[in-house]
């Protein structure tokens, strides 16, 4: 009877080894879940480069929680980081295989306080050359916060029309500064926008930018503009106002392939935490990278 007992209780040991080497590899690691690995199957693997673009005094930590929750939820293993010098000469810091899939380039102004939007797109477009250049991409994506994105419409604004450069493929505008910022240019709550995104007040350079339609129209662009409202009755994310960000959509109208906009709400939605808001991660993934 106790040579059965002691035979019994090998048996689950041995039973229990087993399932645990079952979800353990030779390393000790875990193995993916189904669940995991059933979320990634669906992912868009490709070789177009994302790039992101820090706004006014930010620089590429901005970017660092977004890039990687992608890397968490297995979209890419392959991240660099592009430094742009006071001269805007830049210095590709990493290197992307040839093989890379979803690659992301993290951009870094080292004058992040550069108010001069024509040349930040020069140095935006500086990035792309040398992409281009060491990688012969033929396409990218974008993802802006605050000034970065108007950085990145003053860039289109001048080079949207460029066959011999990288095409956009899609952008993602995180709280973009299109028409103003608060006690800068715009006071609480003074302008306003219609259905299709038209401000009430149009503040330089808005008007200029008009012409993005023209540039954006069948090139098949997605585009996903994102805003915060902290919900204090200022209807902004502290910093800049819904109407300007929203009024993205008037300046490219029916043009892009499709447009989409996404407003959080809370403290999270607050102008500098959006770019560390896990819902704002999620939704980038989603619209970037999810077939």
């Amino acid at each position: 009877m106790k040579k059965l007992w002691i035979l019994g209780i090998g048996l689950i040991v041995v039973v229990v080894m087993t399932i645990g080497y079952i979800f353990t590899n030779a390393d000790g690691q875990k193995q993916p879940d189904v669940k995991k690995h059933t979320a990634h199957s669906k992912l868009d693997r490709n070789h177009t480069p994302t790039l992101f673009l820090h706004g006014y005094g930010g620089s590429a930590n901005s970017e660092k929680f977004m890039v990687n929750q992608a890397k968490k939820k297995g979209v890419t293993k392959d991240v660099m980081t592009a430094v742009v010098s006071q001269n805007g000469e830049v210095e590709l810091k990493g290197k992307l295989p040839k093989d890379s899939t979803n690659p992301i380039v993290q951009i870094e102004l080292e004058n992040n306080q550069q108010g001069d939007l024509d040349e930040n797109a020069k140095w935006f477009k500086n990035v792309l050359i040398q992409l281009q250049k060491e990688y012969k991409i033929k396409k990218f994506n974008f993802v802006g916060h605050s000034m970065g994105n108007l950085s990145f419409a003053k860039y289109m604004l001048a080079n949207g029309k460029d066959q011999t450069l990288p095409q956009l493929n899609k952008q993602v505008n995180i709280a973009g500064t299109f028409n103003g910022v608060l006690n800068i240019n715009e006071q609480v709550n003074e302008i306003s926008v219609d259905a299709d995104g038209k401000p009430s007040r149009m503040n330089p350079p808005y008007p200029d930018l008009l012409q993005l339609k023209d540039i954006y129209k069948g090139k098949h662009i997605e585009v996903l503009n994102i805003y915060g409202d902290i919900k204090d009755g200022t209807h902004s994310d502290g910093r800049v106002s819904n109407s300007s960000s929203k009024s993205l959509k008037y300046l490219l109208g029916n043009s892009p392939k499709s447009y989409q906009e996404s407003k959080y709400e809370g403290k999270k939605a607050q102008h500098s935490q959006l770019h560390e808001n896990r819902e704002v991660a999620n939704k980038i993934i989603n619209f970037m990278w999810e077939k």
